[in-house]
């Protein structure tokens, strides 16, 4: 049975650096970031530009859950609401597949700092760390398990994803 891993977090959580983990933990795997589908300029949010995302996304998920070699498929993406974890579900044909939902968080303050850090080294634009600030109550809504990557590296993130995902 193959197992898609849905990573989802607000920005600088962890996500990128505990799915690439997750990948080289997990034998025949792949690792998707959704950023990869919406990577534009100038970055727009609208109703079509979300449609798109979500349509690229799906694609290359069915197309490497169908792939003979992909046995775990691993998507990070900030997946902040209910509706767009269920709208991507809608597209994706999980027949004969574990669907792992998984979001990542953190205490406020680590948010702060490791976006900090991003914008000092040029990595993020000075509205990130609010952005993201602002994004992390929502996951508390979330059907997914959670966890705290506060004190955690990614290869330990990337381990505790698995043991929680190996839960029933």
């Amino acid at each position: 049975m193959k197992t898609l891993y849905l990573i989802g977090g607000p920005m600088g959580v962890g996500k990128t650096a505990a799915g690439q983990a997750l990948k080289l933990l997990l034998d025949n795997s792949v690792f998707l970031d959704g950023d990869w589908c919406w990577d534009m300029h100038p970055f727009r949010v609208t109703e079509e530009t979300k449609e798109l995302v979500l349509g690229n996304i799906a694609l290359l998920l069915n197309r490497f859950l169908r792939c003979s070699a992909c046995d775990h498929v691993i998507l990070a993406w900030v997946l902040h609401r209910q509706e767009v974890l269920d709208a991507l579900l809608e597209q994706v044909d999980t027949a004969g597949c574990a669907v792992r939902p998984i979001s990542l968080v953190c205490r406020p303050e680590v948010l702060r700092a490791r976006i900090g850090a991003d914008i000092a080294a040029g990595r993020r634009d000075a509205g990130a760390a609010e952005r993201a600030l602002a994004y992390l109550p929502l996951y508390r809504e979330l059907h997914t398990r959670h966890i705290d990557t506060s004190e955690l590296t990614p290869e330990q993130a990337a381990r505790r994803i698995l043991e929680r995902s190996q839960r029933t």
